[in-house]
């Protein structure tokens, strides 16, 4: 492996393991939140700032717990493949197809969910969780980040992958604003955080 491919991989890994921290950190955050208000239904989760930005509805809805348990444990599980995958990107670690081809597979299934709990929060719930937006802001660079390896293992010197690779950023950029754009026209965000 060249200088130069070595400097890119680690720039991967890098990225990986601090996105996937802080989508684990905010996954935990949201367990023991969730914890509390399981021990005590008086509780008040500290991540209720209000009536649009607050996480106690989201927790305590069926949406918060589609597969029979609490989403908090997916997050905190799921998160752990990240950090791995960017350490051993730093260790300089040749990875198998098969191996990006489950991680392409792992990180399609996070946004899919995602973009529904997203939708879900929004247009059903009409509340904006802070820990799920962290959640949600690290889960979308995770995939593209993903998808970019994944396609350089199958097709490494595909136009495909290369178009992938130069416009990632953008692809993140344009479902932020997406996002946002959304949250805004149904629940005018905006004027909850300039009061």
């Amino acid at each position: 492996m060249n200088i130069l491919a070595a400097l890119k991989e680690r720039r991967y890994g890098i990225a990986f393991t601090v996105l996937g921290v802080i989508g684990w950190f905010a996954a935990f955050m949201l367990l023991t939140e969730y914890i509390h208000t399981l021990q005590d239904p008086a509780y008040d989760p500290s991540c209720n700032i209000s009536l649009l930005v607050t996480c106690g509805v989201n927790m305590n809805s069926w949406q918060g717990s589609i597969f029979g348990f609490s989403n908090t444990i997916l997050g905190v599980t799921g998160f752990v493949a990240p950090i791995i995958l960017g350490f051993l990107l730093l260790g300089n670690h040749k990875l198998s197809r098969w191996f990006w081809l489950g991680m392409a597979f792992g990180h399609t299934g996070a946004l899919v969910l995602v973009i529904w709990l997203f939708t879900q929060s929004v247009f059903v719930l009409g509340t904006l969780c802070p820990w799920c937006m962290v959640v949600w802001s690290v889960t979308i660079p995770l995939f593209f980040m993903v998808a970019r390896k994944t396609l350089g293992a199958f097709l490494p010197d595909s136009r495909v992958t290369e178009f992938v690779s130069n416009w990632m950023w953008v692809f993140i950029v344009s479902l932020y604003i997406a996002i946002a754009f959304i949250a805004q026209l149904r629940l005018d965000w905006f004027a909850e955080f300039t009061r």
